[in-house]
């Protein structure tokens, strides 16, 4: 674990960059690899200010706590004493007093942070930042920019904060929503120069014509291309795809709870790459216990706006690669999910008999009689097999004659049946030593 004290003696050993964890905790945090940190060239051009913080942080975890220590380096001396506080609770104050002892016992010219503050800003450019945003518990609005100051909902009359329990107790809101800004991370994969080129495979690699090996062999792709030029004439732009479903985190045993990530995961990368789970980033976690339904866009407005900003001004990036600062911009491509979520995401109707977006009126649904519930006729057979408690189905496919029947109907099947309407004719032999039924769906 990183931060362990029991493994500090074997921490560091020059020339051996292998061996050291605080440097392997940083390439970690960056998405980089041992291989690519030895290929970064000298930069040519100077790095904007979070690429520079990112160098800063990397010569840290080599530089000796003092001239001519091998057991720690700057980065891990801090990293240690974190851990130390987190473990045993210490306070900011009680931090401060054991760093100007433990100053007081070094060499001179010791590299260790003089306290609490000055650690937390050099461990910072290794976090992952959040924002920590109160949301309405009725999923209503978020306490958020313009509304940030409201204390309580401008929808349903909710308040924003819980009644206190005494006297000096900190205000604390109903429901916070945590969001994960996605643009530092996406600027992080420009920092290796192995990831970095790889963020153009999408418009460099080798398409075969009537082969899809990749999103952008698709029309999706090329028809997006041609509708937004600017795009296209940068490869290092970002194409991005959204995630997002519910589940319950304590189990499906436990009581009902709806907890619903929101994930992103980058397509620029080649298809052995993009998929990975280093690669997918978590934007938000939307807080259960209930499924946010149709209000889901309430919380989606972050991500909105941040991708609202990078697709129209974009984020100044340093490219390793190329050794240089530019422009990059971002485009939400297309979201992945079930049909329940497709109709919560985007504001489509999954009920009824123009259900799916694709056919619309042109599809054979029907109400059914007694159920009132709409439903769809399909050319497929389902061939129930039942032996010991078991089903084996087979589908088998019929002539598309069979879409002019009326609706499903089970029936009961002996040692043959046949279907008949105008010149569609249906004959299906059962196993004589089991129970079998046909059911058209």
């Amino acid at each position: 674990m990183v931060g362990s004290t029991s493994s500090a003696s074997n921490m560091h050993e020059v020339g051996n960059e292998n061996s050291n964890p605080y440097r392997n905790m940083v390439m970690d945090a960056m998405r980089m690899s041992e291989g690519n940190v030895r290929e970064c060239p000298i930069v040519e051009e100077e790095p904007n200010a979070d690429a520079a913080r990112f160098f800063d942080l990397l010569r840290d975890s080599d530089e000796p706590l003092w001239d001519g220590c091998t057991n720690h380096s700057k980065l891990s001396a801090v990293a240690q004493v974190f851990t130390i506080k987190s473990d045993h609770g210490l306070s900011e104050a009680g931090y401060d007093k054991i760093i100007e002892w433990a100053r007081s016992i070094l060499p001179e010219g010791n590299r260790l942070k003089e306290n609490f503050y000055a650690a937390k800003s050099m461990m910072k450019p290794l976090g992952l930042g959040y924002q920590k945003i109160d949301i309405c518990p009725n999923f209503c609005m978020l306490y958020y920019l313009e509304n940030a100051e409201m204390i309580e909902c401008m929808t349903c009359g909710h308040s924003r904060y819980k009644p206190r329990t005494g006297r000096g107790k900190t205000l604390a809101a109903y429901k916070k929503l945590r969001y994960f800004p996605i643009t530092p991370r996406l600027q992080r994969l420009f920092m290796s120069p192995r990831t970095a080129e790889h963020m153009t495979w999408h418009q460099s690699h080798h398409a075969v014509d009537g082969v899809m090996v990749h999103p952008s062999n698709g029309e999706a792709w090329k028809h997006f291309n041609n509708m937004h030029p600017p795009l296209l004439a940068e490869s290092r732009n970002v194409r991005l795809g959204l995630c997002t479903d519910g589940f319950n985190p304590f189990g499906s045993f436990a009581a009902p709870y709806s907890c619903w990530p929101v994930i992103l995961t980058v397509y620029n990368l080649p298809p052995g790459v993009c998929m990975r789970l280093e690669f997918m980033f978590l934007s938000m976690v939307i807080p259960g216990p209930s499924s946010p339904g149709r209000n889901i866009d309430v919380f989606l407005r972050p991500l909105i706006d941040e991708l609202t900003q990078l697709w129209s001004s974009g984020a100044l990036t340093y490219d390793i690669s190329r050794k240089q600062n530019f422009v990059m911009r971002a485009a939400l491509m297309w979201t992945i999910n079930d049909f329940p979520v497709y109709g919560m995401v985007c504001g489509w109707s999954t009920h009824g008999k123009l259900a799916c977006p694709y056919c619309m009126e042109n599809n054979k649904a029907f109400t059914l009689t007694n159920g009132g519930k709409a439903s769809f006729f399909s050319v497929t057979v389902v061939f129930c097999h039942i032996t010991t408690g078991t089903e084996r189905t087979e589908r088998i496919s019929l002539l598309a004659e069979l879409k002019m029947m009326l609706h499903p109907h089970v029936f009961p099947v002996k040692n043959c049946l046949m279907l008949c309407q105008s010149t569609v004719k249906l004959c299906l032999v059962s196993n004589q030593e089991s129970r079998s039924f046909l059911v058209l769906v």
